[in-house]
């Protein structure tokens, strides 16, 4: 174009553009020519007319041409040089335009699907079959926070913001706040039998983040990784978007059961919830925490152990952990203040064996750069007081109680072929169903009477799928428990006899 049909053509585009109202004119006029540089209209090495030439014929000041020419220049649309004015850059930002690159654009699309998403983030999103939620209560809308101190957190919160260390402040890079750590390493010889140092403690921001680090440091895309099925949807999720490749071991009475095929297989983590399996609700037998651990020794692999409810046992002995057992130093522990606590806090703990203990250290800081040192403070000080294990007595005893009245509430269950497990622990109650059900069409009419609970197939890897219920009380106030129980009950009473 030469200088003058350049001045029509901007002229034109001013008018035609739909500028908001209170855009600057030197914005309006660096937008016009963006658009037709981006849109090939004026194409590369075109030269320009004056800023003088366009203020006459555009009716603006210089000024408001000079400041959209230098705005154009320093984002790379236009060059200047002396004795040739201002030019159309060769080169720019959106050279691959979408005019340029539909095919391309394409491509991309159909090999990454509709969303755009990579392979991992498809993962990391997840798909329509799989749930994306913790079990709260099936009583949506009545979270039930009345046993949290909250009080008493606001003030052990506040004596830690009246005179913050400078360290508090700053990321954690020492694995997490030391009397935390040794508060933590304290409770976990007392009450889960963990062998362990002050060392060898991180705090992390919960399971997911432990999960997550030890797939990071310890395994390699590809890698081959046995996991319970059903399995807790959140390990599979981040165990998946690492690149692994899942394994799923069934889980029968006495938990994680692997068989022959499973043995032929060399897996370079092992992921399980022995204390309280997560979905079924199933607690690991000794013989088969020595079978794995003996296994894991035999081929180099690593147990990750998530105890994310241990704290909450209303019969019989307290358990010891499977890493309690370990003779080999192949078990990192895990656990979480969410359950405890409240979701919201987002701490959890990992234990790791003695020669990871710096490496993981300096993992953590480099990929995750830790903080909430304040809240890590105040936690200690919960801990340490002995509040925290005051919080743990009361929360048993409600607990306790809401599992006792969900069980005579849904009894009735039992006798049109559902099954209903007397384990003693947790904060959900697994409901399992005759194998020719669908539970996910159960769950769906439990929703139509307002309750929220989820299908024990939708946990499950492969083909065959288990069914069940997967229903939590722990958020759920008392008083309601057993009116909600029983239409629970109801709804598969009545999704069973047809």
């Amino acid at each position: 174009m030469e200088s003058l049909p350049i001045s029509e053509w901007l002229l034109g585009e001013l008018k035609q553009n739909r500028f908001p109202s209170r855009m600057p004119a030197h914005r309006r006029v660096y937008e016009s020519i963006r658009r037709g540089i981006v849109s090939h209209q004026l194409t590369p090495d075109t030269r320009l007319p004056s800023t003088r030439s366009l203020a006459e014929a555009l009716n603006l000041s210089r000024n408001t041409l000079l400041a959209a020419f230098e705005q154009l220049h320093d984002e790379g649309y236009v060059v200047s040089l002396t004795g040739s004015g201002t030019r159309v850059a060769k080169t720019f930002p959106e050279e691959f335009t979408e005019t340029k690159n539909d095919k391309n654009t394409e491509k991309s699309a159909a090999a990454r699907g509709v969303t755009g998403l990579s392979i991992r983030g498809t993962a990391a999103a997840g798909q329509t079959d799989q749930p994306s939620y913790e079990v709260q209560p099936f009583a949506p809308g009545e979270d039930d926070f009345s046993t949290f101190p909250t009080q008493l957190w606001r003030r052990l919160l506040n004596r830690q913001w009246r005179a913050p260390q400078p360290a508090h402040l700053d990321y954690g890079h020492t694995g997490g706040y030391l009397p935390l750590r040794s508060a933590i390493a304290n409770y976990l010889r007392m009450s889960r039998a963990v062998n362990l140092t002050v060392e060898q403690v991180l705090i992390t921001s919960g399971t997911q983040q432990s999960i997550d680090l030890c797939a990071r440091l310890l395994t390699d895309h590809g890698d081959l990784v046995w996991v319970e099925n059903p399995c807790y949807w959140g390990a599979r999720r981040v165990l998946e978007v690492n690149g692994l490749q899942l394994h799923p071991v069934p889980v029968d009475e006495e938990g994680m059961s692997p068989g022959t095929e499973d043995f032929r297989s060399t897996p370079r983590l092992i992921y399980t919830t022995p204390s309280h399996q997560y979905p079924k609700g199933v607690v690991m037998s000794y013989g088969r925490r020595r079978l794995l651990l003996d296994y894991a020794a035999s081929k180099g692999a690593w147990i990750l152990e998530d105890d994310y409810d241990s704290e909450f046992r209303f019969e019989g002995h307290p358990l010891s952990s499977l890493q309690g057992m370990d003779q080999n130093d192949r078990v990192l522990y895990m656990g979480t203040f969410s359950k405890v606590m409240y979701p919201g806090i987002k701490l959890g703990y990992l234990v790791v064996p003695p020669e990871l203990t710096e490496s993981f250290k300096r993992g953590l800081y480099q990929l995750q750069r830790p903080g909430q040192v304040v809240i890590q403070a105040a936690l200690a000080e919960f801990i340490e007081e002995g509040h925290f294990a005051s919080h743990i007595r009361r929360l048993r005893q409600v607990y306790g109680e809401r599992r006792c009245l969900l069980q005579e509430a849904l009894a009735p269950v039992t006798s049109v072929g559902a099954s209903l497990p007397l384990a003693g622990s947790g904060l959900h109650l697994m409901v399992g169903l005759p194998p020719d059900c669908d539970d996910v069409r159960v769950a769906e009419l439990a929703a139509e009477q307002g309750l929220r609970v989820y299908p024990l197939s939708c946990y499950c890897i492969g083909e065959k799928r288990e069914k069940g219920l997967i229903i939590g009380y722990a958020y759920a106030a008392t008083e309601r428990i057993a009116p909600y129980g029983r239409i629970l009950a109801d709804v598969i009473q009545a999704a069973l006899s047809y």
